[in-house]
């Protein structure tokens, strides 16, 4: 039981931080970010505070740093190339805009954490991931087309999360502590939306390979729903 514990913490931290890099790669390449804003927002809070506030134990410490350094990657394609997913939004709005979400973000991650969690990260990790994974989904329609996003990164998140919640119910001692409907809840929501995300974006790519067009170009009217 051990070590297929290991082996699933050690597939979240592989398949997740090839999400990050396929993130910033492909965000870079077709000028654009390739994470909801939303997500972004609540997801670097997390990274964070369990990086550098509330230090997690072990080796997930260093991973969570590592993976902040990717979320500031991540932050730099949204700032660089926001603006031109939000047609309707005056540009000298847009970074006062994002730094307003930075920061209610951080205050409602922690004190979900706080008052769910006594302060651990767990349900705000599984939370934060299955409403990231409705905003994928979001973002995709939102765009019709997979600007900024592929397969890759769709299977990769599948992957990270699925090994995440295999790797809790395979440890004894949280697999007693979050024994739970909720978050029986939160393991099947993530694994559902995230199936439905993969599936979206190789249909997605699928019809534009056969109409031989790219990824769309941002379309007015699309800013409202593209905030997710």
């Amino acid at each position: 039981m051990g070590a297929v514990h290991t082996a699933l913490l050690l597939g979240t931290g592989l398949f997740w931080t090839v999400v990050y890099v396929l993130l910033i790669r492909t965000g870079l390449r077709e000028r654009t970010f390739g994470m909801p804003v939303v997500a972004f927002a609540t997801n670097i809070s997390w990274e964070f505070m369990f990086a550098f506030v509330r230090p997690a134990p072990g080796v997930m410490h260093v991973v969570n740093i590592v993976w902040f350094c990717f979320d500031l990657a991540v932050g730099y394609t949204v700032v660089r190339f926001g603006r031109a997913e939000f047609p309707y939004l005056p540009d000298r709005f847009f970074l006062p805009a994002l730094a307003l979400l930075l920061a209610l973000a951080y205050p409602g991650m922690n004190y979900a954490s706080e008052q769910f969690d006594e302060g651990v990260g767990t349900f705000t990790a599984f939370g934060s991931n299955l409403a990231m994974s409705g905003m994928f989904l979001a973002m995709l329609a939102a765009r019709r087309g997979s600007r900024g996003q592929s397969p890759g990164i769709a299977v990769s998140k599948l992957l990270g999360t699925a090994c995440a919640s295999a790797s809790m119910l395979t440890d004894p001692d949280r697999a007693a502590r979050y024994d739970s409907a909720l978050m029986y809840y939160l393991y099947a929501g993530c694994l559902l939306l995230d199936l439905a995300y993969a599936g979206a974006v190789f249909a997605v790519r699928r019809a534009e390979a056969a109409t031989g067009r790219e990824a769309a170009e941002p379309v007015a009217g699309s800013a409202a729903v593209e905030a997710v």
